[in-house]
């Protein structure tokens, strides 16, 4: 995988994480870069260690669905895709009023916002990908967009955390759709 590949993954990964930081910065009354590390290091640290997980159980099954491995990264990376997009348009907005950044919430905030990187890192066994410097890429990439959300959150509010979703979805869609197509025609 190549990196700009690598990139746009990252990127389409973090986009919930961006969100959810959004809100966090939202609510806080000044901005506060303690805080935004905080969020940033959470959220980094789990999408980077949820891929791990992820390969590791790809690891597992590799051997005995090569033939058809290539249509399990479209699917998933599809459905996580699909679902993001599809969150996007939702009228149901999370209540952006808890800033708190106490270990519990935000462990449970880094889980939600990471899940979606377990089935990345299953797709990464299945195309041979180095892992360790796949995730620390998107580790890094998830802190650095986890920071700027609480930064525009704190500026600019909720207007843009649709559109990250949204925008996150049909990257992750096009990534599913050129690793199909690259399997099934050599692209």
């Amino acid at each position: 995988m190549s990196l700009p590949e690598l990139f746009i993954i990252a990127v389409g990964l973090s986009m919930d994480a961006f969100a959810v930081s959004i809100c966090k910065g939202l609510c806080m009354p000044r901005m506060n870069w303690r805080n935004a590390v905080i969020a940033g290091l959470y959220f980094g640290g789990f999408q980077a260690g949820m891929p791990v997980i992820g390969y590791l159980l790809g690891s597992q099954f590799k051997e005995a669905i090569t033939s058809y491995d290539h249509w399990i990264a479209f699917v998933l990376l599809g459905i996580i895709g699909i679902n993001m997009i599809k969150e996007s348009f939702s009228k149901d907005e999370v209540e952006c009023t808890d800033c708190s950044l106490d270990p519990k919430n935000m462990f449970m905030l880094a889980i939600a916002t990471s899940i979606d990187a377990l089935a990345v890192g299953v797709t990464f066994a299945f195309l041979k990908v180095q892992i360790i410097p796949a995730v620390s890429f998107i580790g890094v990439t998830t802190f650095t967009l986890s920071v700027a959300g609480i930064k525009v959150g704190n500026v600019f509010g909720t207007r843009f955390k649709s559109k990250a979703e949204f925008a996150g979805g049909v990257i992750l869609i096009l990534m599913g759709i050129k690793i199909l197509l690259q399997h099934l025609f050599g692209m």
